[in-house]
């Protein structure tokens, strides 16, 4: 699916509505995703911090996670939008390259100001995918 630009900024509205809903008790740094679907669906995350700190989700996994629980695998885009424009964890990069090192990702901050535009290829070079796994 060819991402346009309205599309994208459509696509960090709905990660910065979804970042006000951020469980960031303890770090305060709330992050909000927003995949977009090769089918065009859009589904939301936020990241989820526990008190037990390696318990916690990050809003890309949660996205994402979502999306696959709905039957969703081919992904076109995410954005993710923190307050600083921080990048996504090696976590979630791995995940992404799980379901396409050609995903377009939109890093933002919380005024939607895009500050890095590239692909999961481009965010893990080298990543370690399925083609990787020996077949059975």
């Amino acid at each position: 699916m060819p991402v346009n630009r309205e599309m994208v900024k459509e696509l960090v509205a709905a990660a910065i509505q979804a970042r006000s809903r951020a469980y960031a008790p303890y770090s305060n740094y709330r992050v909000g995703a927003a995949v977009l679907t090769a089918s065009g669906k859009v589904f939301t995350g936020v990241n989820v911090e526990n008190a037990a700190y390696p318990t916690t989700m990050c809003a890309e996994r949660v996205a994402i996670f979502k999306a696959v629980s709905e039957g969703e695998q081919d992904f076109a885009a995410i954005a993710v939008v923190t307050s600083n424009a921080g990048m996504s964890c090696g976590g979630c990069r791995q995940v992404m390259a799980e379901f396409g090192l050609d995903t377009l990702v939109f890093i933002a901050d919380d005024q939607g100001n895009i500050a890095h535009e590239l692909t999961v290829h481009e965010l893990l070079p080298g990543a370690f995918t399925p083609k990787d796994l020996p077949r059975a």
